[in-house]
């Protein structure tokens, strides 16, 4: 339930719904304003219903010439243009670069925030920026000040901080001891919480939103991967967690450091009312949750090591990432594994991992639901592992769950969540300063006033990169003709797990952990969108269907 007192607290809670298209459970409780703040609030308000109304009569007369492409208006630049797209904030991009017939774009701002946009979906200039000229385009002081609450962590720090911490990060997750936690907490969740909630989904004849199934499956997943434990976000009866929900508040948070000025945020963090008393009351919980993971992680290896000391044995079982670091002790590789350390890392794995796999199975199972030619052939694939031992005992047309090992060499599937994750990138977009000016490869001139977008939704969908079939849902794309196996394509053409020196090092473990969960649901059930149920892309930092996947689930053995 969403209370709202007065015209600036409605201004926000309409910001964040345009941007987040969650459920909220935001309370404004204050009946009145400081002056500053409601003076504040208001201009902003003012300004914006300003703009919106100038661009709408704008747009019918003057906003495009006759090729289509938005005209730059005086002292607002393309601003009215921009502002009318927002609720299709990434079609609109798409639909701007299909119209003028470029894979890149010059955004003029109006000329008092001293800042232009570059928009590019050219593989050279990302290969210059991701790649080649990698130390000239850094996360930057703008990132940290968006993505505050990941703290130093390794998604949001540079230079030698971040390469410490990414060499740590990658032994790690390489390491066989984590590999085996990862497949069996997977396993664990698969069998243990998602299985059942689909169960009762099913024999129940619910509808069930399947994107928020997801969340919580991901949520509990990453959690036990980065801490050794298990939060119970995925139920039969869909609980409250805490920490989940405050994982939502600082999403909005984030949203809320896109949209507003810096000086409005700072007015609204010291005032501590409003919607900024319920960000900072999130990130409490956050510290608070992890605080608390840390201390019971600390006392379980205390016991452990003298159990071991003991019985002079070394526990074989697999290693959670909080046990390796605090396994590694400080000063390795010159970081300091303190409280801080510790707790920034944390969060950016938990928040890198929930988000990112959970926006991925959402679109591949509406996908591949939509799609039954490309559902059959998966279902063939999965069939093609069940081996039938006797006459007497049928293992085809039976429930059945299968283990990674049995997954990793399917072509199909692996092609089918390729083209998933090249339609609908989790991470729809990024966005680089350069420290020193620059040339791109396009031949544009880039500078440190400049920002420079790139759009992964876009570029999945350009005709001079994908081919004239672009848009459609074609897992055979990444299948080679000759081999009969996954096609290779260059990260600076596919994005969706970044490039350069900043590859994602969980790709893998993503995969593992998509196919489990697709393989389990694709052979055992049928998944079907609630008729008039409209799927569209939220315009937000993580790519989320609006108003989520409302779907009906029926077994498909009894």
């Amino acid at each position: 339930m969403v209370a709202l007192h007065g015209q600036a607290d409605q201004l926000i809670y309409r910001l964040i719904k345009l941007y987040s298209d969650k459920k909220l459970s935001i309370t404004f409780s204050f009946p009145c304003f400081s002056s500053v703040y409601f003076f504040l609030c208001f201009k902003t308000m003012a300004f914006q219903s300003f703009l919106i109304n100038l661009a709408s009569f704008v747009d019918q007369y003057f906003l495009r010439d006759a090729d289509g492409r938005a005209r730059i208006l005086p002292v607002f630049g393309i601003l009215p243009s921009m502002l009318l797209n927002l609720h299709r904030l990434h079609d609109a991009c798409t639909d701007n670069l299909e119209t003028i017939g470029e894979t890149s774009y010059l955004i003029k701002l109006p000329w008092f925030v001293k800042m232009d946009i570059y928009g590019t979906v050219d593989p050279d200039d990302i290969h210059h920026i991701m790649s080649a000229n990698f130390a000239n385009y850094p996360k930057g002081s703008e990132m940290k000040r968006i993505f505050d609450v990941l703290g130093d962590g390794i998604f949001t720090s540079d230079f030698e901080s971040w390469k410490n911490q990414r060499k740590l990060a990658r032994l790690l997750l390489n390491h066989k001891q984590f590999h085996r936690f990862l497949v069996k907490t997977n396993w664990d969740k698969v069998e243990k919480g998602l299985i059942p909630v689909l169960d009762h989904v099913a024999t129940n004849g619910l509808v069930v939103d399947l994107q928020d199934v997801f969340q919580r499956f991901t949520f509990d997943t990453t959690a036990k991967f980065v801490t050794g434990y298990d939060p119970g976000c995925l139920a039969v009866d869909f609980p409250d967690v805490e920490f989940a929900n405050a994982m939502d508040r600082v999403e909005e948070a984030i949203v809320l450091r896109y949209l507003l000025p810096d000086f409005v945020l700072k007015i609204l963090s010291w005032s501590r009312i409003g919607i900024m008393k319920t960000m900072k009351k999130a990130y409490a919980t956050l510290d608070s949750e992890v605080k608390k993971y840390i201390s019971m992680k600390r006392e379980e290896l205390s016991k452990r090591k003298k159990q071991n000391d003991e019985n002079g044995e070394e526990n074989e079982e697999g290693m959670d990432l909080l046990t390796s670091y605090l396994k590694e002790g400080d000063n390795t590789m010159g970081m300091i594994f303190d409280e801080k350390f510790l707790r920034d890392t944390i969060l950016n794995f938990m928040i890198a991992g929930r988000d990112t796999t959970s926006s991925a199975l959402t679109w591949f199972l509406w996908l591949v639901s939509t799609h039954p030619r490309v559902e059959n052939k998966i279902r063939e694939e999965l069939q093609s592992l069940i081996i039938k031992p006797s006459k007497d005992d049928d293992e085809h047309g039976k429930f059945r769950l299968f283990q990674s090992d049995e997954l990793k060499n399917l072509v199909y599937l692996q092609a089918a969540l390729c083209e998933t994750v090249r339609l609908y990138p989790p991470v729809p977009f990024q966005h680089k300063t350069p420290l020193h000016e620059d040339i791109l490869p396009s031949g544009q001139k880039v500078h440190p006033n400049m920002k420079v977008i790139i759009s992964l939704y876009a570029m999945g969908r350009m005709k001079s990169i994908w081919g004239e079939d672009s848009r459609e849902f074609k897992p055979e794309r990444w299948i080679s003709t000759q081999s009969g196996k996954i096609k290779h394509e260059p990260s600076y053409k596919f994005l969706a797990f970044n490039a350069g020196p900043r590859t994602c090092l969980g790709k893998d473990a993503a995969f593992t952990q998509m196919k489990c969960v697709a393989a389990a649901i694709i052979h055992n059930y049928s998944v079907r969108v609630v008729d008039g149920h409209d799927v569209h892309p939220n315009a937000s930092v993580i790519l989320y269907i609006k108003n989520g996947l409302k779907v009906r689930i029926s077994k498909r053995w009894q």
